[in-house]
């Protein structure tokens, strides 16, 4: 299977299988407030497309990342990469200066009973196997979440076997519902309270309701 996967529906997927098959098989979408809210931050990370020296470091915002590894086949944006001055690291620019390789992934809020979702961490490991295929590097990874204006380091290089077979795992599962155009079920014990599609998903009662007057009323006036 080559079918490429975009970082982004990873990252739907691993926080909802049924919201992703929503937007991506029956093309459902809607915005609520947590939505514009790290809409709003990544703007502010992606705007303008740069690069930069800061502290030392060399830092490249709004990256476009790809692995085209016949098992994998994934590509999207990195919010930020950055290059810490290295002899051993790889090379960047013409200069011929090398750096040892930095994802930096933004998160509106920190989890409070954990140090990161594994939804998230998912998503920068797949950046990080698309950085190192590229740069053929072993680059390091972290979370910042703005609203403790905290970094948080992602295990990824010790543990890469068991992230390398959960992520193969869930791009399986990714490929096989689209193959057979099948929206997956909600999974049991889903937390939808922030979920921007739960009206659609879960219509309230008054909704389902309405929406059987309305079918009502057009029967009637069918001939």
């Amino acid at each position: 299977m080559t079918d490429q996967i975009a970082l982004r529906d990873l990252q739907h997927f691993l926080y909802c299988p049924h919201r992703w098959g929503l937007m991506h098989i029956d093309c459902a979408w809607a915005e609520n407030y947590y939505v514009v809210k790290a809409n709003l931050l990544h703007d502010r990370v992606h705007d303008p497309q740069q690069s930069y020296t800061l502290r030392g470091r060399k830092v490249f915002t709004s990256v476009p990342v790809y692995c085209d590894l016949p098992d994998l086949m994934i590509a999207g944006v990195a919010d930020c990469i950055e290059g810490e001055p290295s002899a051993s690291g790889v090379a960047l620019d013409s200069g011929g200066r090398r750096y040892n390789l930095c994802i930096v992934e933004y998160k509106p809020t920190h989890p409070a009973e954990a140090d990161y979702h594994p939804d998230d961490a998912m998503q920068v490991f797949a950046q990080k196997v698309c950085v190192d295929s590229v740069f053929q590097c072993d680059c390091q990874a972290a979370l910042y979440y703005a609203d403790q204006k905290k970094r948080v380091y992602l295990p990824f290089q010790a543990e890469r076997a068991h992230w390398e077979e959960a992520l193969r795992a869930t791009l399986r599962q990714m490929r096989s519902y689209l193959a057979d155009n099948a929206i997956p079920p909600i999974p049991k014990g889903q937390r939808c309270f922030g979920c921007s599609l739960k009206d659609l998903c879960m219509p309230s009662l008054r909704q389902k309701e309405s929406v059987r007057e309305q079918i009502a009323r057009e029967m009637e006036a069918l001939p």
